[in-house]
Protein backbone atom coordinates (compact mmCIF):
# COMPACT_ATOMS: atom_id res chain seq x y z
CA UNK A 1 0.00 0.00 0.00
CA UNK A 2 3.20 2.41 0.24
CA UNK A 3 4.13 1.29 -3.25
CA UNK A 4 3.13 3.88 -6.23
CA UNK A 5 3.12 0.81 -8.71
CA UNK A 6 0.74 -1.71 -7.58
CA UNK A 7 2.41 -4.44 -10.69
CA UNK A 8 5.38 -5.39 -8.82
CA UNK A 9 7.68 -4.98 -11.34
CA UNK A 10 10.90 -7.63 -10.72
CA UNK A 11 8.64 -10.45 -8.70
CA UNK A 12 6.78 -11.43 -11.75
CA UNK A 13 8.14 -14.88 -11.99
CA UNK A 14 9.06 -17.56 -14.57
CA UNK A 15 6.32 -18.93 -17.28
CA UNK A 16 7.03 -22.40 -17.70
CA UNK A 17 4.68 -23.11 -20.45
CA UNK A 18 6.53 -24.75 -23.23
CA UNK A 19 9.86 -24.76 -21.92
CA UNK A 20 12.17 -28.12 -21.45
CA UNK A 21 11.93 -29.80 -17.50
CA UNK A 22 14.45 -32.05 -16.94
CA UNK A 23 14.39 -34.68 -14.54
CA UNK A 24 17.13 -36.77 -13.35
CA UNK A 25 16.15 -39.78 -11.89
CA UNK A 26 12.96 -40.84 -12.41
CA UNK A 27 11.37 -43.14 -9.41
CA UNK A 28 7.83 -42.22 -7.62
CA UNK A 29 9.40 -38.57 -6.97
CA UNK A 30 10.72 -37.91 -9.68
CA UNK A 31 7.49 -39.56 -11.76
CA UNK A 32 5.57 -37.15 -9.71
CA UNK A 33 7.34 -34.45 -10.76
CA UNK A 34 7.08 -35.04 -14.39
CA UNK A 35 3.50 -34.83 -13.53
CA UNK A 36 3.77 -32.05 -12.46
CA UNK A 37 5.62 -30.20 -14.87
CA UNK A 38 3.27 -31.87 -18.08
CA UNK A 39 0.41 -29.98 -16.03
CA UNK A 40 2.43 -26.69 -16.67
CA UNK A 41 2.92 -27.08 -20.29
CA UNK A 42 6.14 -28.13 -19.91
CA UNK A 43 8.22 -30.74 -22.16
CA UNK A 44 9.47 -33.16 -20.01
CA UNK A 45 12.67 -35.04 -20.79
CA UNK A 46 14.71 -37.29 -18.02
CA UNK A 47 17.86 -38.99 -17.36
CA UNK A 48 18.13 -42.50 -15.37
CA UNK A 49 21.01 -44.73 -15.01
CA UNK A 50 18.08 -47.01 -15.06
CA UNK A 51 15.15 -45.78 -16.91
CA UNK A 52 12.40 -46.94 -17.10
CA UNK A 53 10.87 -47.89 -20.62
CA UNK A 54 7.08 -48.25 -19.05
CA UNK A 55 6.69 -44.47 -18.14
CA UNK A 56 5.08 -43.54 -21.86
CA UNK A 57 4.32 -39.86 -20.46
CA UNK A 58 8.54 -39.16 -20.39
CA UNK A 59 11.29 -38.89 -23.28
CA UNK A 60 14.44 -40.46 -21.72
CA UNK A 61 17.57 -38.81 -23.16
CA UNK A 62 21.44 -38.52 -22.42
CA UNK A 63 22.54 -36.60 -19.36
CA UNK A 64 24.32 -33.86 -21.87
CA UNK A 65 20.88 -33.51 -24.35
CA UNK A 66 18.71 -32.79 -20.62
CA UNK A 67 21.82 -30.86 -19.53
CA UNK A 68 21.92 -28.68 -22.52
CA UNK A 69 18.57 -28.03 -22.96
CA UNK A 70 16.40 -28.36 -20.01
CA UNK A 71 15.14 -24.99 -18.66
CA UNK A 72 14.59 -26.64 -15.43
CA UNK A 73 16.40 -29.26 -14.23
CA UNK A 74 15.04 -31.12 -11.06
CA UNK A 75 17.04 -33.76 -8.97
CA UNK A 76 15.33 -36.59 -7.61
CA UNK A 77 17.97 -39.36 -8.01
CA UNK A 78 19.68 -41.66 -4.90
CA UNK A 79 23.35 -40.69 -3.72
CA UNK A 80 25.68 -43.45 -5.02
CA UNK A 81 29.56 -42.95 -6.34
CA UNK A 82 27.81 -42.75 -9.59
CA UNK A 83 25.75 -39.51 -8.80
CA UNK A 84 27.67 -37.94 -6.33
CA UNK A 85 28.82 -33.92 -7.34
CA UNK A 86 26.84 -34.61 -10.36
CA UNK A 87 25.84 -31.23 -10.76
CA UNK A 88 29.78 -29.78 -10.35
CA UNK A 89 31.58 -27.04 -12.70
CA UNK A 90 31.67 -29.51 -15.69
CA UNK A 91 28.04 -30.00 -15.85
CA UNK A 92 26.88 -26.74 -15.41
CA UNK A 93 28.93 -25.67 -18.76
CA UNK A 94 26.47 -27.56 -20.47
CA UNK A 95 23.50 -26.31 -19.22
CA UNK A 96 21.57 -23.36 -21.01
CA UNK A 97 22.22 -19.97 -19.44
CA UNK A 98 19.75 -19.16 -16.97
CA UNK A 99 18.79 -23.03 -15.70
CA UNK A 100 16.93 -23.13 -12.70
CA UNK A 101 18.08 -26.35 -10.49
CA UNK A 102 15.74 -27.76 -7.42
CA UNK A 103 16.99 -30.14 -5.76
CA UNK A 104 14.85 -32.37 -3.35
CA UNK A 105 17.15 -35.60 -3.52
CA UNK A 106 20.66 -35.27 -1.38
CA UNK A 107 23.16 -32.57 -0.56
CA UNK A 108 25.91 -34.96 -2.28
CA UNK A 109 25.07 -34.79 -5.81
CA UNK A 110 25.94 -30.93 -5.67
CA UNK A 111 29.14 -29.18 -5.37
CA UNK A 112 27.85 -26.28 -3.41
CA UNK A 113 30.99 -24.44 -4.29
CA UNK A 114 30.64 -24.83 -8.29
CA UNK A 115 27.11 -24.19 -8.11
CA UNK A 116 27.61 -20.86 -6.36
CA UNK A 117 30.02 -19.77 -8.79
CA UNK A 118 27.25 -20.65 -11.27
CA UNK A 119 24.86 -18.87 -9.54
CA UNK A 120 27.01 -15.23 -8.58
CA UNK A 121 27.81 -15.42 -12.74
CA UNK A 122 23.65 -15.91 -13.62
CA UNK A 123 25.12 -19.01 -15.67
CA UNK A 124 22.17 -20.69 -13.24
CA UNK A 125 19.35 -18.25 -12.70
CA UNK A 126 17.96 -19.99 -9.54
CA UNK A 127 18.37 -22.71 -7.18
CA UNK A 128 16.02 -24.14 -4.82
CA UNK A 129 17.82 -26.83 -2.48
CA UNK A 130 15.50 -28.77 0.05
CA UNK A 131 18.92 -30.56 1.37
CA UNK A 132 22.50 -29.56 1.55
CA UNK A 133 25.97 -32.11 1.77
CA UNK A 134 26.02 -31.13 5.79
CA UNK A 135 22.72 -31.16 8.04
CA UNK A 136 22.16 -28.40 9.61
CA UNK A 137 23.91 -26.11 6.90
CA UNK A 138 27.05 -24.82 8.15
CA UNK A 139 27.35 -20.75 8.33
CA UNK A 140 30.62 -20.99 5.86
CA UNK A 141 28.36 -23.14 3.20
CA UNK A 142 28.67 -21.07 0.08
CA UNK A 143 25.05 -20.77 -1.49
CA UNK A 144 24.38 -18.75 1.90
CA UNK A 145 25.99 -15.71 0.48
CA UNK A 146 24.87 -16.03 -3.46
CA UNK A 147 21.67 -14.79 -4.99
CA UNK A 148 18.72 -15.98 -6.08
CA UNK A 149 19.25 -19.54 -4.34
CA UNK A 150 16.44 -20.56 -1.38
CA UNK A 151 17.38 -23.23 1.26
CA UNK A 152 14.76 -24.78 3.15
CA UNK A 153 16.08 -27.00 5.59
CA UNK A 154 15.12 -30.60 4.47
CA UNK A 155 11.68 -30.49 5.44
CA UNK A 156 9.86 -31.45 2.02
CA UNK A 157 8.80 -34.69 3.85
CA UNK A 158 7.63 -32.77 7.32
CA UNK A 159 4.06 -32.50 6.33
CA UNK A 160 1.85 -34.88 8.52
CA UNK A 161 0.30 -36.86 5.03
CA UNK A 162 3.79 -37.36 4.04
CA UNK A 163 4.86 -38.79 7.51
CA UNK A 164 2.02 -40.97 7.29
CA UNK A 165 2.32 -42.03 3.90
CA UNK A 166 5.98 -43.12 4.76
CA UNK A 167 5.07 -44.77 8.26
CA UNK A 168 2.19 -47.13 5.68
CA UNK A 169 4.48 -47.53 3.60
CA UNK A 170 6.78 -48.78 5.90
CA UNK A 171 4.15 -51.23 7.45
CA UNK A 172 3.13 -52.83 4.18
CA UNK A 173 6.72 -53.06 2.76
CA UNK A 174 7.47 -55.58 6.38
CA UNK A 175 3.75 -57.04 5.79
CA UNK A 176 5.17 -58.06 2.30
CA UNK A 177 8.27 -58.99 2.98
CA UNK A 178 7.31 -61.31 5.91
CA UNK A 179 5.13 -63.03 3.53
CA UNK A 180 7.50 -63.83 1.20
CA UNK A 181 6.60 -61.37 -1.22
CA UNK A 182 8.96 -57.92 -0.85
CA UNK A 183 8.02 -55.06 -2.38
CA UNK A 184 10.11 -51.88 -3.32
CA UNK A 185 13.16 -54.42 -2.97
CA UNK A 186 16.33 -52.12 -4.11
CA UNK A 187 19.41 -54.42 -2.92
CA UNK A 188 19.08 -58.16 -4.10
Amino acid sequence: CRENNFALNGLMGVNFYQKTAGIIGTGKIGQAMAKICRGFGMKVIAYDLFPNKNLDFLEYVSLDELLSTSDLISLHCPMTPETEHLINSETIAKMKDGVILLNNARGQLVNEADLADALASRKVAAAGLDVVSTEPIKADNPLLSVPNCIITPHISWAPKESRSRIMDSTVENIRAFLAGKPVHVINM
